[in-house]
């Protein structure tokens, strides 16, 4: 398989995975910025529409969205449970989180990386981006991850997606629960090893 990413992107997320799932895989940096790979491929001629995450697999197929290939990578090591069996209440839960963590959190960042985005609207956007991650604070008080007590890919994305909260100044300082769920999963071996290879850490 070939991982299409670009450094810290929601790719992080699927790069984290497919390290949990100890899965072969060949990273292939696709920066958004240039779109242009390391031998010149304009990443384009790849995937259209530009963006990162791209997962080919073997025969060629290519799948996108980070929320997709999450689940279609855990689903292909039951034995890992990283994601909660098809069919059970605890993977809709889990679905629903990462539905949660595209729509609400993910997608809202993207006028405050937008650098033509009004100045006088960006505030507005961090402070309801503030409010969902406030929500997100209280659903995690009493419990170590998303869905209960056990791991499973949503939170993979939830971790990755509030890295970029120091970015636009979106302070997450005060919310205990999050601040306490990003130092654990900054713990686990899968995800330093991925921030590591994507040069995030040292």
């Amino acid at each position: 398989m070939k991982l299409y990413y670009s450094p810290g992107a929601c790719s992080l997320s699927v790069h984290i995975t497919l390290r949990e799932a100890d899965m072969a895989f060949t990273p292939i940096k696709a920066p958004t910025k240039t779109h242009k790979l390391d031998d010149g491929t304009d990443y384009y001629s790849i995937n259209p529409l530009g963006y990162v995450p791209l997962l080919e697999l073997d025969d060629g197929t290519r799948l996108m969205e980070a929320p997709a290939l999450l689940q279609y990578i855990a689903d292909q090591v039951p034995g890992k449970h990283l994601a909660p069996a098809n069919g059970s209440v605890a993977r809709a839960q889990v679905n629903g989180w990462l539905n949660f963590v595209s729509s609400e959190l993910h997608k809202s960042f993207a006028p405050l990386f937008n650098p033509t985005t009004p100045a006088d609207y960006k505030p507005m956007v961090a402070e309801r981006l503030l409010s969902r991650f406030k929500w997100v604070d209280e659903q995690l008080a009493g419990q170590q991850y998303l869905v209960g007590d056990s791991f499973s890919v949503a939170d993979v994305y939830l971790f990755n997606v509030s890295n970029w909260a120091p970015m636009v100044k979106v302070d997450l300082s005060g919310l205990a629960n999050l601040t306490a769920f990003r130092a654990h999963m900054a713990q686990r071996p899968a995800v330093q090893a991925a921030m590591r290879a994507e040069g995030l850490i040292r």
